[in-house]
């Protein structure tokens, strides 16, 4: 959803889907993530001004004329008003050391997996929760560690606005894969060939703070 309304989501709910979060695995459990919930007027008008340079720069030159024929159907440009609409932006920082030293070493391991998998179940409890949200990657994202005063070893991993979408918004019309696309049993048996897949659910229960 690229489309939010500016409709209050509470703090209490973002706790949860914090929470649900950190419960991912993680390489050797250092749990090498840390995420910034910015709610600040100010904060997110400063993200989204930097955030939109960067993609300004890539609009202009840095994608190749085959990325953004990949991007048009999305309907996506440099603009990005949903950094200040959505009530909520939560940055995810991966971190490149450890140090809690109840965690042991500074080591860490599979930091891009660790934190990928973290970022998933985020975004499925928002999804259960009844709210929208974006992943959204401005690259290069250093900024966001000067806006946030994050510490020399974190880095940006990717912004999520979460909120509730703007009335009569619509996501773009984009299909998945089938099931028989993407699973294989065994060798190269497709799942369930004798009979078709149920559906998924259409629907998801209401937000906790409706």
């Amino acid at each position: 959803m690229r489309e939010f309304s500016d409709r209050p989501v509470s703090q209490a709910v973002i706790e949860h889907l914090i929470a649900a979060a950190g419960s991912a695995p993680s390489g050797s459990n250092k749990q090498p993530w840390q995420f910034v919930a910015v709610q600040d007027p100010e904060i997110k008008r400063r993200i989204r001004e930097a955030a939109e340079a960067e993609e300004r720069n890539f609009y202009a030159g840095r994608a190749n004329p085959e990325w953004l024929e990949d991007l048009a159907p999305l309907g996506t440009d440099a603009d990005k008003p949903f950094l200040e609409t959505a009530p909520w932006l939560v940055i995810v920082f991966k971190q490149l050391r450890n140090l809690e030293s109840e965690n042991g070493s500074d080591q860490v391991y599979y930091v891009n997996e660790s934190v990928g998998i973290a970022v998933g179940m985020f975004l499925a409890a928002a999804q259960f929760a009844g709210l929208a949200t974006l992943t959204h990657t401005p690259s290069p994202m250093k900024f966001l560690t000067g806006i946030l005063d994050r510490p020399e070893h974190e880095r940006a991993f990717m912004v999520i606005p979460v909120g509730h979408p703007a009335e009569g918004s619509t996501p773009p019309d984009i299909r998945r894969k089938p099931l028989e696309a993407i699973m294989r049993v065994d060798l190269d048996q497709r799942p369930n060939e004798d009979e078709p897949a149920r559906p998924l659910p259409s629907s998801m229960p209401p937000p906790h703070d409706a």
